[in-house]
Protein backbone atom coordinates (compact mmCIF):
# COMPACT_ATOMS: atom_id res chain seq x y z
CA UNK A 1 0.00 0.00 0.00
CA UNK A 2 2.76 2.46 1.18
CA UNK A 3 4.46 1.58 -2.13
CA UNK A 4 1.88 2.21 -4.12
CA UNK A 5 1.27 5.89 -2.76
CA UNK A 6 4.81 6.45 -3.49
CA UNK A 7 4.69 5.15 -7.27
CA UNK A 8 1.70 7.19 -7.72
CA UNK A 9 3.48 10.21 -5.78
CA UNK A 10 6.46 10.24 -8.06
CA UNK A 11 3.99 9.72 -11.07
CA UNK A 12 2.52 13.00 -10.43
CA UNK A 13 5.67 15.15 -9.50
CA UNK A 14 7.42 13.69 -12.87
CA UNK A 15 4.04 14.75 -14.58
CA UNK A 16 4.28 18.14 -12.97
CA UNK A 17 7.81 18.45 -13.93
CA UNK A 18 7.32 18.00 -17.29
CA UNK A 19 4.55 20.29 -17.55
CA UNK A 20 6.98 23.13 -15.90
CA UNK A 21 9.28 22.75 -17.94
CA UNK A 22 7.47 22.44 -21.01
CA UNK A 23 5.16 26.04 -20.27
CA UNK A 24 8.17 27.68 -18.76
CA UNK A 25 9.27 28.77 -22.47
CA UNK A 26 5.98 30.30 -22.91
CA UNK A 27 5.91 31.88 -19.94
CA UNK A 28 9.10 33.23 -20.39
CA UNK A 29 7.62 35.19 -23.63
CA UNK A 30 4.90 36.17 -22.00
CA UNK A 31 7.25 37.66 -19.08
CA UNK A 32 9.84 39.09 -21.32
CA UNK A 33 6.66 41.05 -23.76
CA UNK A 34 5.10 42.49 -20.55
CA UNK A 35 8.45 43.46 -18.76
CA UNK A 36 9.84 47.08 -19.72
CA UNK A 37 13.21 47.35 -20.92
CA UNK A 38 15.28 48.22 -18.27
CA UNK A 39 14.01 45.31 -16.42
CA UNK A 40 15.19 43.41 -19.31
CA UNK A 41 18.53 43.55 -19.49
CA UNK A 42 18.95 43.75 -15.15
CA UNK A 43 20.54 41.22 -13.48
CA UNK A 44 19.83 38.87 -11.90
CA UNK A 45 16.50 38.38 -14.19
CA UNK A 46 13.09 38.33 -12.64
CA UNK A 47 10.53 36.10 -13.22
CA UNK A 48 7.75 38.53 -12.85
CA UNK A 49 6.85 41.89 -14.61
CA UNK A 50 7.28 44.89 -12.15
CA UNK A 51 5.03 47.26 -14.09
CA UNK A 52 3.57 45.34 -16.82
CA UNK A 53 3.87 46.58 -20.10
CA UNK A 54 0.50 46.17 -22.06
CA UNK A 55 1.06 48.90 -24.54
CA UNK A 56 4.13 46.73 -26.21
CA UNK A 57 0.97 45.07 -28.24
CA UNK A 58 -0.48 48.22 -29.96
CA UNK A 59 3.45 49.77 -30.58
CA UNK A 60 4.06 46.57 -32.74
CA UNK A 61 0.73 46.83 -34.49
CA UNK A 62 1.69 50.25 -35.19
CA UNK A 63 5.24 50.07 -35.95
CA UNK A 64 5.11 46.87 -37.77
CA UNK A 65 2.87 45.44 -40.92
CA UNK A 66 2.09 42.51 -38.71
CA UNK A 67 -1.44 41.88 -40.26
CA UNK A 68 0.14 41.66 -43.94
CA UNK A 69 2.44 39.06 -42.69
CA UNK A 70 -0.39 37.08 -40.75
CA UNK A 71 -2.42 37.36 -43.85
CA UNK A 72 0.43 35.85 -46.06
CA UNK A 73 1.38 33.06 -43.56
CA UNK A 74 -2.59 32.33 -42.99
CA UNK A 75 -2.72 32.38 -47.08
CA UNK A 76 -0.18 29.70 -47.14
CA UNK A 77 -0.84 27.76 -44.09
CA UNK A 78 -4.41 27.00 -45.55
CA UNK A 79 -3.36 26.46 -49.20
CA UNK A 80 -0.55 24.26 -48.12
CA UNK A 81 -3.17 22.29 -46.25
CA UNK A 82 -5.36 21.79 -48.20
CA UNK A 83 -3.20 21.08 -51.52
CA UNK A 84 -1.16 18.25 -49.03
CA UNK A 85 -4.65 17.11 -48.20
CA UNK A 86 -6.31 16.65 -52.00
CA UNK A 87 -2.81 14.91 -52.89
CA UNK A 88 -2.60 12.78 -49.84
CA UNK A 89 -5.92 11.24 -49.57
CA UNK A 90 -5.97 9.40 -53.10
CA UNK A 91 -2.35 8.50 -52.69
CA UNK A 92 -3.19 7.05 -49.44
CA UNK A 93 -6.50 5.76 -50.43
CA UNK A 94 -4.62 3.58 -53.31
CA UNK A 95 -1.94 2.08 -51.01
CA UNK A 96 -4.90 1.05 -48.55
CA UNK A 97 -7.09 0.02 -50.81
CA UNK A 98 -4.99 -1.08 -54.10
CA UNK A 99 -3.08 -4.32 -54.75
CA UNK A 100 -0.48 -2.89 -57.16
CA UNK A 101 2.69 -4.67 -57.93
CA UNK A 102 5.59 -3.19 -55.97
CA UNK A 103 2.61 -1.38 -53.57
CA UNK A 104 5.04 -1.91 -50.67
CA UNK A 105 8.38 -0.55 -52.14
CA UNK A 106 6.32 2.70 -53.38
CA UNK A 107 5.32 3.10 -49.85
CA UNK A 108 8.77 2.92 -48.70
CA UNK A 109 10.00 4.97 -51.01
CA UNK A 110 6.97 7.69 -50.05
CA UNK A 111 7.78 7.48 -46.63
CA UNK A 112 11.96 7.78 -47.45
CA UNK A 113 11.01 10.96 -49.30
CA UNK A 114 10.04 12.13 -46.15
CA UNK A 115 13.44 11.74 -44.35
CA UNK A 116 15.08 13.87 -46.89
CA UNK A 117 16.91 17.21 -45.25
CA UNK A 118 14.73 20.66 -46.55
CA UNK A 119 18.02 21.72 -47.81
CA UNK A 120 18.09 19.30 -50.77
CA UNK A 121 14.88 20.84 -52.03
CA UNK A 122 16.26 24.45 -51.87
CA UNK A 123 18.52 24.60 -54.83
CA UNK A 124 16.46 22.89 -57.41
CA UNK A 125 13.17 24.30 -56.75
CA UNK A 126 14.63 27.93 -56.71
CA UNK A 127 16.14 26.71 -60.28
CA UNK A 128 12.77 25.79 -61.41
CA UNK A 129 10.47 28.72 -60.02
CA UNK A 130 12.99 31.12 -61.56
CA UNK A 131 13.22 29.95 -64.66
CA UNK A 132 9.08 30.14 -64.18
CA UNK A 133 8.56 33.68 -63.00
CA UNK A 134 7.46 32.43 -60.12
CA UNK A 135 9.93 33.32 -57.18
CA UNK A 136 8.29 36.18 -54.90
CA UNK A 137 4.69 34.18 -55.53
CA UNK A 138 3.14 33.09 -52.03
CA UNK A 139 2.44 29.36 -54.51
CA UNK A 140 6.39 29.09 -54.52
CA UNK A 141 6.66 28.00 -50.33
CA UNK A 142 2.92 26.60 -50.93
CA UNK A 143 4.31 23.64 -53.47
CA UNK A 144 7.74 23.61 -51.74
CA UNK A 145 5.83 22.80 -48.20
CA UNK A 146 3.35 20.48 -50.03
CA UNK A 147 5.93 18.39 -51.52
CA UNK A 148 7.52 18.00 -47.53
CA UNK A 149 4.26 17.35 -45.93
CA UNK A 150 2.23 15.11 -48.67
CA UNK A 151 4.55 11.66 -47.98
CA UNK A 152 3.91 11.78 -44.12
CA UNK A 153 0.35 13.22 -44.77
CA UNK A 154 -0.34 10.12 -46.53
CA UNK A 155 1.41 7.02 -44.07
CA UNK A 156 -0.74 9.19 -41.57
CA UNK A 157 -4.06 8.57 -43.55
CA UNK A 158 -3.17 5.36 -45.09
CA UNK A 159 -3.31 4.12 -41.35
CA UNK A 160 -6.92 4.88 -40.77
CA UNK A 161 -8.00 3.74 -44.12
CA UNK A 162 -6.48 0.59 -43.26
CA UNK A 163 -8.99 0.81 -40.16
CA UNK A 164 -12.48 1.50 -42.21
CA UNK A 165 -13.88 -1.86 -43.40
CA UNK A 166 -14.34 -2.29 -46.88
CA UNK A 167 -17.33 -4.02 -46.46
CA UNK A 168 -18.69 -0.58 -45.83
CA UNK A 169 -17.47 0.98 -49.20
CA UNK A 170 -18.72 -2.97 -50.98
CA UNK A 171 -22.74 -1.94 -49.66
CA UNK A 172 -22.25 1.82 -50.86
CA UNK A 173 -21.26 0.68 -54.22
CA UNK A 174 -24.07 -2.07 -54.57
CA UNK A 175 -26.23 0.85 -53.84
CA UNK A 176 -25.55 2.54 -57.01
CA UNK A 177 -22.84 5.12 -55.53
CA UNK A 178 -19.61 5.76 -57.82
CA UNK A 179 -16.04 4.88 -56.74
CA UNK A 180 -15.55 7.98 -56.29
CA UNK A 181 -18.70 9.09 -54.31
CA UNK A 182 -17.88 6.21 -51.95
CA UNK A 183 -14.46 7.85 -51.08
CA UNK A 184 -16.28 11.37 -50.28
CA UNK A 185 -19.71 9.95 -48.56
CA UNK A 186 -18.36 6.85 -46.92
CA UNK A 187 -14.52 6.92 -46.31
CA UNK A 188 -13.94 10.80 -45.59
CA UNK A 189 -16.91 11.00 -43.07
CA UNK A 190 -15.79 7.65 -41.11
CA UNK A 191 -11.71 8.60 -41.30
CA UNK A 192 -13.02 12.60 -40.43
CA UNK A 193 -10.50 12.41 -36.90
CA UNK A 194 -7.68 11.12 -38.94
CA UNK A 195 -8.39 13.72 -41.65
CA UNK A 196 -8.30 16.27 -38.50
CA UNK A 197 -5.08 15.43 -37.05
CA UNK A 198 -3.27 15.13 -40.91
CA UNK A 199 -4.26 18.74 -41.64
CA UNK A 200 -3.51 19.97 -38.52
CA UNK A 201 0.20 18.36 -39.00
CA UNK A 202 -0.17 20.14 -42.38
CA UNK A 203 -1.02 23.63 -40.79
CA UNK A 204 1.36 23.46 -38.16
CA UNK A 205 4.24 22.51 -40.22
CA UNK A 206 4.09 25.26 -42.86
CA UNK A 207 2.88 28.13 -39.83
CA UNK A 208 6.25 27.19 -38.45
CA UNK A 209 8.66 27.30 -42.13
CA UNK A 210 11.35 29.57 -42.59
CA UNK A 211 13.98 28.11 -44.65
CA UNK A 212 11.79 28.17 -47.95
CA UNK A 213 9.85 31.60 -47.04
CA UNK A 214 13.11 33.26 -46.51
CA UNK A 215 14.33 31.86 -49.46
CA UNK A 216 11.43 32.30 -51.91
CA UNK A 217 10.11 35.43 -50.49
CA UNK A 218 12.74 37.45 -49.95
CA UNK A 219 12.85 39.71 -52.91
CA UNK A 220 9.32 40.58 -52.34
CA UNK A 221 9.05 42.46 -48.59
CA UNK A 222 5.03 42.73 -49.34
CA UNK A 223 5.06 39.08 -49.40
CA UNK A 224 6.70 38.19 -46.15
CA UNK A 225 5.55 35.71 -43.51
CA UNK A 226 5.19 36.25 -39.77
CA UNK A 227 8.45 34.31 -39.44
CA UNK A 228 10.38 36.39 -41.85
CA UNK A 229 8.68 39.52 -40.42
CA UNK A 230 9.34 38.70 -36.40
CA UNK A 231 12.92 37.73 -37.34
CA UNK A 232 13.84 40.61 -38.93
CA UNK A 233 12.89 43.08 -36.34
CA UNK A 234 16.27 41.81 -34.11
CA UNK A 235 18.21 45.36 -34.87
CA UNK A 236 21.85 45.10 -35.50
CA UNK A 237 22.64 47.06 -32.37
CA UNK A 238 19.65 47.15 -30.01
CA UNK A 239 16.44 44.53 -30.44
CA UNK A 240 13.69 44.88 -28.41
CA UNK A 241 13.07 41.85 -26.98
CA UNK A 242 9.63 42.58 -25.66
CA UNK A 243 8.44 43.79 -29.37
CA UNK A 244 9.72 40.55 -30.58
CA UNK A 245 8.36 38.02 -27.72
CA UNK A 246 5.25 40.08 -28.20
CA UNK A 247 4.57 39.70 -31.82
CA UNK A 248 5.53 35.64 -31.09
CA UNK A 249 2.83 35.26 -28.77
CA UNK A 250 0.52 36.94 -31.03
CA UNK A 251 1.75 34.44 -33.73
CA UNK A 252 0.77 31.54 -31.99
CA UNK A 253 -2.34 32.32 -31.13
CA UNK A 254 -3.94 31.22 -34.82
CA UNK A 255 -2.41 27.68 -33.95
CA UNK A 256 -3.93 27.21 -30.61
CA UNK A 257 -7.28 28.43 -32.47
CA UNK A 258 -6.81 25.87 -35.21
CA UNK A 259 -6.09 23.20 -32.18
CA UNK A 260 -8.85 24.22 -30.86
CA UNK A 261 -11.35 24.16 -33.73
CA UNK A 262 -10.30 20.68 -34.66
CA UNK A 263 -9.44 18.96 -31.05
CA UNK A 264 -13.27 17.87 -30.92
CA UNK A 265 -13.04 15.68 -34.63
CA UNK A 266 -9.37 14.37 -32.99
CA UNK A 267 -11.45 12.63 -29.79
CA UNK A 268 -15.17 12.14 -31.95
CA UNK A 269 -16.64 8.77 -32.24
CA UNK A 270 -17.41 8.97 -35.92
CA UNK A 271 -15.90 5.62 -36.53
CA UNK A 272 -18.05 3.78 -33.68
CA UNK A 273 -21.03 5.81 -35.22
CA UNK A 274 -20.70 4.38 -38.77
CA UNK A 275 -20.18 0.18 -37.12
CA UNK A 276 -23.71 1.00 -36.00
Amino acid sequence: MKDSKLRQAAIYITVILVIAILLFPIYWMVVTALSPVHQLRSFPPSFWPESPQWDVFSTLLANQPFGLWLKNTVTIAIATMILALSVSIFAAYALSRYRLRGGTTIGLFILTSKMLPATLLVIPFFAIFRSMGMVGSLWSVVITQATLIVPFCTWMLKGYFDTIPEELEHAALVDGCSPLGTIWRIVLPVAAPGLAATALYAFVISWSDFLFSRTFLQTSESKWTLNMGIAAMKGEFVTDWNVIMAASLMASLPILLVFLVLERFLVGGLASGAEK
